[in-house]
């Protein structure tokens, strides 16, 4: 009896594995047969897959600066964008790229409305988040795939499980924007050594059980990632960070591009100082940056806190610290009230100030206002509001690793254009040395740094994503 049920088991087994066979071979061959068609009627297309286009951040400036770049230079491109915001419509998302991004594209893109997003939502999986949301971004991207196919596919959002779907099944050449690794060394560091951070609940770095558990999950996670980033033709990366870690996950150093992002350092530049040498006036220092957990908007105020027993009473009243940044669904919001809980909890509402999803305009604003620019991500992938405080002329303090330990600034005094900071203390310190500079000292270190953004600005990033993009398009020419 128990050889019969095995010999069953076995034949369900390789009934089920030819049947999968089966099914992704028809699917490859239906997909090369609707490439055939598209390719008839459409042109060459590219399609972006960015389920969140509509958030404006530093991401989707990525998407819509990638965009224009592409039709720009290729007046024939049908260009696509698969976006999971079923609640905006095309004219109120190119509305909110202007508006709130400051970009016009030359033409109209298309739209693929994805209604399965839910399946990419963290708060869906409590446990096993990371595996999980990329399992369920290769139902969203069937969803895609099934809309429309296109010749070249690029993911700008992260969705690194998405590449062998569009790959191996729709037969697409397929790249890669990658901001932020879905995991790092960082990452397995910090759960296996028992740190608890907003990736690692308190609960599991105090077990030694469930950490030892979590660091398994980890490798087996990163393994699947790494095969998963093998299927990329062309990978971009945003800065030496990104680089290091994809090319020790992936190892695709020939064909990985570090094309640092787009950020608007003419705009920037061009903007009216107020004077800061008035005794008088306010010190505003400026955090610029979506309400996020991994932006760490918690250790800002607590820096505040620390701040406010070094200055003297006098400094202290004339300081605001101003929080500018969006909100992308619910929970951000929840966020943003429980940092004005802690702001009361600190004593610090008088000192703070909170500007939700404004617009450039009152972005630009803030940052003429603003004397120092400050970002408290650890391990921040690169950093766009870093380099357009900078270009602004605020004096920047950022997190002491990633993109702006590596790229951005430099705390050489010879040469320095910003300071770096690790914890509260630090934080403090180096604010009320700041404050306390005198005004030409002050003027060295923004002239500095307006100086160095040059290499970050929008057309950099234009020039390098083209060189990137530019063999699959010459090679649809020539074919």
């Amino acid at each position: 009896m128990l050889v019969e049920l095995i010999y069953i088991l076995l034949f369900i087994i390789i009934l089920a594995v030819v049947a999968l066979f089966a099914l992704i071979t028809w699917a490859r061959h239906h997909c090369q047969y609707r490439r055939q068609l598209t390719r008839k009627w459409v042109g060459p297309s590219i399609g972006f897959f960015h389920p969140y286009c509509n958030t404006g951040g530093g991401g989707e400036r990525v998407l819509w600066c990638a965009i224009k770049a592409l039709q720009n230079r290729f007046k024939d491109l049908k260009v696509v964008v698969y976006t999971g915001d079923i609640d905006a419509s095309p004219t109120e998302i190119m509305h909110k790229v202007e508006n709130h991004l400051n970009i016009i594209l030359p033409r109209t893109v298309d739209f693929i409305y994805l209604h399965k997003r839910g399946w990419v939502e963290a708060e869906r999986y409590p446990y096993f988040t990371l595996l999980l949301q990329s399992l369920g971004s290769v139902i969203l991207g069937v969803e895609a795939m099934s809309s429309f196919l296109p010749d070249v596919y690029i993911d700008t959002m992260g969705y690194a499980f998405t590449l062998p779907l569009f790959k191996y099944i729709g037969g697409c050449n397929v790249s890669c924007y990658v901001h932020y690794p879905t995991i790092t060394r960082d990452m397995l560091r910090r759960v296996a050594t028992r740190v608890a951070a907003h990736n690692n609940s308190a609960a599991v770095a105090r077990s030694p059980i469930l950490s030892f558990t979590k660091v398994i999950y980890y490798r087996i996670f990163a393994w699947l990632y790494s095969i998963a980033g093998r299927f990329a033709d062309i990978v971009l990366v945003n800065s030496s960070w990104t680089e290091d870690h994809i090319n020790s996950l992936w190892d695709r150093p020939l064909t990985t591009h570090r094309v640092y992002p787009p950020c608007d350092t003419v705009v920037f530049r061009e903007l009216v100082r107020s004077c800061d040498d008035n005794p008088d006036s306010q010190i505003r220092i400026v955090s610029v940056g979506q309400f996020r957990p991994e932006k760490d908007h918690p250790l800002q105020l607590k820096a505040m806190y620390q701040l406010r027993q070094i200055l003297p009473d006098d400094i202290w009243e004339r300081t605001r610290l101003v929080f500018v940044g969006s909100c992308r669904h619910v929970d951000d919001e929840r966020r943003v009230k429980d940092m004005k809980d802690l702001c009361k909890h600190l004593s610090l509402e008088n000192n703070v100030e909170f500007k939700v999803n404004v617009s450039f305009d009152e972005l630009k604003e803030e940052l003429s206002r603003g004397m120092i620019g400050l970002h408290a991500m650890w391990n921040e992938h690169f950093g766009i509001g870093v380099v357009e405080c900078m270009a602004a002329g605020l004096i920047m303090v950022a997190h002491r690793s990633g993109g702006p330990k590596m790229d951005i600034i430099e705390e050489a005094e010879n040469s320095r254009n910003g300071f770096l900071a690790s914890d509260e203390m630090e934080y403090a310190n180096v604010i009320g040395g700041i404050i306390k500079l005198s005004p030409a000292a002050r003027e060295n270190i923004r002239t500095a740094a307006r100086a160095s953004v040059d290499r970050f600005s929008v057309i950099e990033f234009e020039n390098g994503f083209i060189r990137a993009m530019d063999p699959f398009f010459i090679h649809k020419k020539d074919s």
